[in-house]
């Protein structure tokens, strides 16, 4: 099973690291690492200098024969801001994980087109979305893995979104998306018979807006500030201020730098939005 899930890049260089927090000699995680590479746990992908490295986005914990790496898959798995697949069986994490789904098509039905920002909102919380003061989320947008949404303080997402936030979505204050943006949590191995699927967090920092018809893709980071301009695909760091747009996402400008603005999506004029 090679379902997987962005952790970091260049893991091998921090290994010292986290054998001093695991108690463990370096040349110990390392044979661990190795164990989990050649099993199907842990992947290194891309550039061999620096490659990605991914992890089991199924919670196999408890299937890892080799004591080391199951306790660094555990370690790995807890620093990514989701919750993982459970393995699916006669068991509580099966269950809780069928009853959020429900509580999630019910959102999607029916819940995120009641003229309501306090009943959807208090939906989506009930369903371990962690959703800050006067953010919102407007009418007739989708989410996926409410779960795993974190959005911060005074922040508005607007009308015919599609949130997918299985993967992880942080998003900060005063983050404005519009209408019709998509943001993405992952996709599939195209080059596997079995269609493995890949995903990775997304991070929306403070500030950033992304326009109209925007896409952002699994493991993009919208630094604090940035704009994604209208109907442009953003899959990669985008660094602070910056605004992007176009083929490619190219840099096009940069907004100042000491932003102080409230967003407003959740005022008495957007009542019914």
């Amino acid at each position: 099973m090679k379902h997987r899930i962005y952790h970091s890049s260049s893991l091998r260089e921090r290994l010292n690291d986290y054998a001093v927090r695991l108690a463990v000699t370096p040349a110990e995680l390392a044979e661990a690492y190795q164990w989990m590479l050649d099993n199907d746990v842990a992947f290194e992908e891309g550039d061999a200098g620096a490659p990605r490295v991914s992890i089991s986005s199924v919670n196999i914990e408890t299937r890892i024969e080799h004591l080391l790496a199951r306790r660094f898959y555990a370690m790995l798995r807890d620093e990514i801001p989701t919750t993982f697949v459970p393995l699916m069986g006669f068991n509580w994490p099966t269950f809780k994980d069928r009853w959020l789904r429900a509580w999630e098509m019910w959102y999607n039905i029916l819940i995120n087109k009641i003229p309501s920002h306090n009943i959807r909102l208090l939906w989506l919380r009930l369903g371990g979305a962690r959703i800050g003061k006067r953010s919102t989320v407007w009418r007739n947008t989708e989410v996926l893995g409410m779960n795993s949404l974190v959005v911060g303080e005074d922040s508005c997402i607007a009308w015919h979104c599609q949130i997918d936030a299985r993967a992880g979505l942080i998003i900060g204050d005063h983050v404005a998306v519009a209408s019709y943006v998509k943001i993405i949590a992952g996709s599939h191995d195209l080059e596997a018979a079995e269609f493995w699927s890949i995903s990775a967090p997304i991070y929306i920092e403070d500030y950033v807006w992304i326009a109209t018809g925007a896409l952002i893709g699994h493991g993009a980071r919208l630094g604090r500030g940035s704009v994604v301009t209208a109907n442009t695909l953003v899959s990669k760091e985008v660094a602070p201020y910056k605004i992007v747009g176009g083929s490619g996402a190219k840099p096009m400008g940069e907004r100042p730098h000491n932003l102080n603005y409230k967003v407003g999506g959740k005022g008495l004029f957007t009542l019914f939005h």
